[in-house]
């Protein structure tokens, strides 16, 4: 249980920055009004000619500067600005534009929405053939920022991540090993040194081939005297070795305070080797 707790807890934390980053994001608004292109009158040009004609032109006139000018004073942007705050979508085969403009407030959105659909129907980009008009007598104006269901599936995706990342490094760092290495560090031993718990079924097999591996009598050292039992039946386990020096494994208790590991690592003769410390 204690292993999942700082997953759990990473989780939370990372979860609650993004949504605190999310929400609280200034707010912006888009309104959006319809605008049709249609025959000037009922004997004039074809309604599928002034539709060819109209739907290339209308994205670049929402954004020509005569328009922008005339939108630019309620949209609370210079024009150059509030060109990047516009869009229009084209219904194909329709002549029919949706003039989306987004703004900080409700009430900009809309009357910016409202007064570039006027700046582009007084421009009469169609004439003489063809003219525009709006669908709607009113803009229609949503919230789009902060995006609540957006933001709250990115937290809870960095929750995960956060969550399964944390309980990634702790597998890999077993519970105890980072004390132990500290403890090593102080003792001047730097060199890549096994740490073993007591409890891994494989922990003899594993100690043996590092024991034959250093080719010297092994030697078994309990760092407490409450490691004394485990360490005795530890020794019993590993096989015999002869030459000089000692394979020397340190056995110490599971914790944080490795204070007796430093020691013990640190009065041990020149020619013995670390082989591997294990958590009892």
């Amino acid at each position: 249980m204690k292993s999942v707790v700082p997953g759990v807890a990473v989780a939370l934390l990372v979860g609650a920055l993004v949504l605190i980053a999310g929400l609280t994001r200034g707010s912006e608004y888009q309104g959006r009004v319809s605008l049709l292109a249609a025959p000037a009158a009922a004997d004039g040009a074809p309604y599928g000619e002034v539709v060819s004609l109209a739907l290339p032109a209308l994205v670049e006139l929402a954004r020509s500067p005569s328009v922008l000018a005339a939108a630019a004073p309620v949209s609370g942007y210079g024009a150059d600005e509030l060109a990047g705050h516009v869009s229009v979508e084209l219904v194909p085969a329709s002549g029919l534009a949706r003039l989306s403009v987004r703004a900080a407030s409700a009430e900009q959105a809309g009357a910016t929405a409202t007064a570039l659909g006027k700046a582009m129907i007084d421009a009469d980009l169609l004439a003489p053939v063809g003219k525009l008009r709006t669908l709607d007598s009113r803009p229609e104006v949503v919230t789009v920022a902060p995006d609540v269901p957006l933001v709250g599936g990115l937290a809870l995706v960095g929750a995960v991540a956060a969550g399964l990342a944390t309980a990634a490094v702790r597998r890999l760092t077993p519970g105890g090993a980072s004390p132990v290495r500290r403890a090593l560090a102080a003792a001047g031993v730097h060199r890549p040194v096994a740490v073993v718990r007591e409890a891994d079924p494989s922990a003899a097999d594993r100690l043996a081939v590092l024991c034959r591996a250093a080719g010297r009598p092994v030697r078994v050292v309990p760092v407490t005297p409450s490691s004394t039992e485990a360490a005795a039946k530890l020794a019993a386990a590993l096989p015999e070795e002869t030459g000089e020096g000692a394979a020397v494994v340190a056995v110490t208790k599971v914790g944080r305070n490795q204070v007796d590991l430093t020691a013990t690592v640190g009065v041990l003769p020149s020619d013995a080797v670390l082989v591997a410390v294990v958590l009892a």
